[in-house]
């Protein structure tokens, strides 16, 4: 554990991506099974212990130190894990033995409710700081190293001198510790057996088209639909549905797992459609429809009925045992179309090729395409193959430009990471009526990227010194700083006193220059509500 804990240290004060990297590559090459496959699990995500929750950390403390010092502690500090291990009052650790991160996780794997409040400070006493801090984030799952599993599988890649694309294509056939994974990059072992199974494979995905001009000639032109990103697998009899991350999303969606009949591996866009729609035979809803099925453990037959999944179909990747990957799109699409027929027509659907004899031509149709569900354009090459990751010159997302309104900073509460120590999650509003009429500013959205670290020097500056109220560790500050706000969409929410919800709020600029009352008021976003 002690080795974990170093590592975890050295991630958080280490900047650069190719030193995160490094600093992964050496744990995994030098140490042992089963621990190393433990923390990769940890890194990724890829660990759940149901009995350790925050709730109970707290309480343990609270038994501990005086709450109001815990309290103060934890709002300065800015994450519990790391408060706990400063202030977590362990008695002398000479002659105990610290875990092993095997040892660690299988402690906490058979905590229960009952027995966490006595299990878990035995675990924290064998612990110094720096190994109460590590436990802590691997138990949360939160471990907020400015590590993503792509970039851990990449130094696990780099580590054994195998491919990011042969890991991500094993890595979803397996769980922790990984001992075949290792077993095959480590010590030369056969890959692991994936066959007839119904797993994940990575995605191809698009670099954002800048100020670059395509022949049309050489690429073709697909709407990029505003839903999620899915893949839809069909193995050893059974289907799954798996989100971008590779996320199993299948229960949320179970009117997909008999959708698809055949040995097959389709990417698509997972929408929904609503009754103003036509229902089954109509177009797709907005994302706000989509969301209204999101992360639901169940899912009651009126929500089945109301917003009925489908996938609208991109790609296909592998057909009755056939990997067609390495096609050029032009052949994967001709693949495609054939089978559409065989596709159950309330599941599945096809993305339409956008016919532009220009460019420019392209331009404006781009322009216009604000309703249906429509995010932008995906340009594709003709001859690219399917190919995992980014890769330049061959897809390339052309999405609308967003819209702008101008907000008012209401609240600000820190940050997490390396964040921790600063307020950078900005909550606005916009005035709900004439604000020289005593209008007040309701909450219309919530942001925490989109400036600079420069900027967020002067934005914390400035939450500090127009504090005007304290709610736990939320601030409120007077209304004075405007924010422009750059959005994709605006629907209707009954979740909000605005009534109303922002898709992909970002901050624009900072308009220390504008006058708070300048603002805009609700009106003006509810006028940009698409049914």
């Amino acid at each position: 554990m002690e080795k974990f804990a170093a590592l975890v240290d050295a991630l958080v004060y280490t900047r650069s991506r190719n030193g995160k990297l490094q600093l992964i590559a050496d744990y995994l090459r030098s140490t042992p099974d089963p621990d190393r496959g433990w923390a990769l699990a940890a890194l990724t995500e890829g660990l759940s212990f149901p009995a350790v929750k925050p709730g109970p950390i707290r309480n343990l403390m609270m038994e501990r130190v005086d709450p109001v010092l815990f309290a103060l502690s934890r709002d300065f500090v800015g994450d519990t894990a790391e408060t706990v291990s400063l202030l977590w009052p362990a008695p002398d650790t000479d002659g105990k033995t610290p875990p092993t991160v095997s040892e660690a996780v299988d402690l906490l794997r058979h905590m229960t409710r009952n027995s966490v409040m006595r299990e878990l400070p035995d675990l924290l006493d064998r612990l110094h700081p720096e190994g109460r801090y590590a436990l802590l984030k691997l138990a949360t799952g939160a471990m907020r190293v400015g590590i993503s599993a792509r970039l851990a599988k990449t130094a696990f890649a780099q580590a054994f001198e195998v491919s990011v694309e042969d890991v991500e294509e094993y890595w979803h056939a397996l769980a922790p510790p990984y001992a075949d994974l290792f077993a095959w990059a480590a010590e030369g072992a056969d890959p692991p057996d994936t066959s007839d199974r119904p797993l994940f494979r990575p995605f191809m995905l698009a670099h954002p088209l800048e100020d670059t001009v395509l022949d049309l000639d050489d690429y073709v032109a697909e709407w990029k639909w505003d839903g999620i990103r899915v893949q839809v697998v069909h193995a050893g009899g059974e289907t799954r549905l798996y989100s971008r991350t590779g996320d199993d999303v299948t229960g949320s969606f179970p009117e997909m797992s008999d959708a698809l009949d055949l040995p097959a591996v389709l990417d698509g866009e997972l929408l929904v459609r609503g009754a103003h729609q036509g229902g089954e035979a109509g177009g797709a809803a907005s994302f706000n429809a989509l969301q209204q099925r999101l992360g639901r453990k169940t899912v009651s037959k009126t929500m089945l009925a109301e917003f009925p999944a489908f996938v609208r179909l991109y790609d296909v990747l592998l057909l009755e045992g056939e990997d067609l990957r390495d096609l050029p799109w032009h052949e994967r699409r001709g693949r495609l179309e054939a089978l559409m027929p065989r596709l159950p027509s309330n599941r599945f659907d096809l993305s339409p090729v956008v016919d532009a004899d220009h460019f420019g031509d392209l331009a404006e149709i781009r322009a216009s395409a604000r309703d249906d569900a429509i995010e932008g354009l995906m340009l594709k090459r003709r001859d690219s193959p399917y190919v995992a990751g980014r890769r330049t010159g061959l897809w390339y997302k052309w999405k609308r430009d967003p819209l702008l309104v101008d907000c008012v900073l209401m609240y600000a509460q820190r940050g997490s990471g390396k964040r921790s120590s600063f307020y950078s999650d900005y909550t606005f509003g916009c005035w709900d009526g004439d604000p020289d009429g005593g209008a007040e500013l309701l909450p219309v959205g919530k942001a925490y990227f989109g400036f600079t670290d420069e900027e967020l020097r002067e934005l914390d500056r400035y939450v500090r010194n127009h504090t005007v109220n304290r709610f736990g560790p939320v601030r409120e500050t007077d209304k004075s700083l405007v924010f422009e706000v750059a959005f994709d969409s605006v629907h209707e929410s009954k979740r909000h006193k605005s009534g109303l919800a922002m898709r992909f709020p970002r901050i624009s600029r900072i308009r220390w220059d504008k006058p708070a009352h300048e603002a805009d008021r609700i009106e003006a976003l509810r006028a940009l509500v698409r049914d």
